[in-house]
């Protein structure tokens, strides 16, 4: 275990020196509690089971038996907790030479971003791999197909869509249509739910385009004296979240009111450890949490990687 020394801190130990930048920036909120509903968990995994409901009821003619439906599970999702851990270790003579500021303060605020820089990378893992085959490292709830799907299975009835059938990037007709897809879903035996967008997320370079769309009283793009239909109705009522670890440039996504969907388990909170070595004299610091991200049901949210 290697630990940082006076070696790695040799301006520190000299006076005469301004400012130590490169460690001290700004950070942006914790951008996936926009996507995902928090719950806590006392085991090393947690799971969420499907199960179907009843068909349609179908007109009984005189003196015929009544129809007896049933109903069986679909797939199972299931949240694995991961332990996220990392430290740093300071030599004796390093924490007691250096001139300008605490160490244990400054690289355990650093191991903090750290941490949660991996946190905010998992989280939108489901978002960046959905549209990717699952033999190639996609993501899926259990399924058998991607996040993002055209041909979501279903028990029976037609397949189910939560993407285009062809990719577009985001602009106000593209929402409308995505609005009017989302409202003709229907659930595994094929009757109509009520699903809404709530949310519209979208990574940093779709922020001009979002904002326009959902925030504009005329139609954009258009000399035409048209009402914004997007806004008037308030088709996105929770408006846009930008998420800034999302990697592909044109993707778009909307969150759904379908519940038990985008879910965020919190396992054991993070923490930081520190002791000191007898031998060497060298202190540790570790910070350490599990957590796991996933989705449940598809229709929580619909996607589009763009065109």
């Amino acid at each position: 275990m290697a630990a940082i020394s006076r070696a790695q801190l040799l301006r520190e130990l000299l006076p005469g020196l301004n400012a130590i930048f490169g460690m001290s920036y700004n950070e942006y909120p914790m951008e996936f509690m926009d996507i995902y509903t928090e719950y806590s968990s006392d085991r090393s995994f947690e799971q969420d089971q499907k199960v179907t409901g009843f068909q349609s009821a179908p007109v009984k003619q005189e003196g015929s038996a009544t129809l007896f439906d049933t109903a069986q599970e679909g797939y199972t999702s299931t949240y694995v907790m991961e332990t996220i851990s990392m430290g740093f270790a300071l030599t004796q003579e390093a924490f007691e030479d250096n001139l300008y500021d605490s160490l244990s303060t400054r690289y355990s605020r650093e191991l903090g971003r750290a941490m949660r820089n991996t946190k905010e990378i998992k989280a939108v893992v489901p978002f960046n791999t959905g549209f990717t085959a699952l033999a190639s490292g996609g993501y899926g709830v259990g399924d058998g197909v991607p996040l993002f799907s055209t041909v979501h299975p279903q028990v029976s009835g037609p397949v189910i869509s939560n993407r285009p059938a062809v990719a577009v990037d985001l602009n106000e007709t593209s929402l409308e249509n995505a609005t009017i897809q989302i409202s003709g879903w229907t659930d595994d035996r094929g009757k109509l739910i009520q699903a809404r967008v709530r949310k519209m997320i979208v990574p940093k370079e779709s922020i001009y385009i979002a904002t326009r769309i959902l925030e504009t009283q005329l139609q954009t793009g258009t000399g035409n004296n048209d009402i914004n239909a997007v806004k008037a109705i308030g088709a996105v009522p929770e408006g846009f979240a930008v998420n800034h670890y999302l990697t592909d440039p044109d993707s778009w996504f909307l969150m759904t009111d379908v519940p038990e969907g985008a879910k965020y388990f919190n396992r054991v909170p993070v923490s930081e450890d520190s002791d000191g070595d007898f031998d060497t004299g060298n202190i540790r610091y570790r910070q350490r949490e599990r957590y796991s991200f996933g989705l449940s049901d598809y229709l929580a949210v619909w996607g589009s990687p763009g065109a």
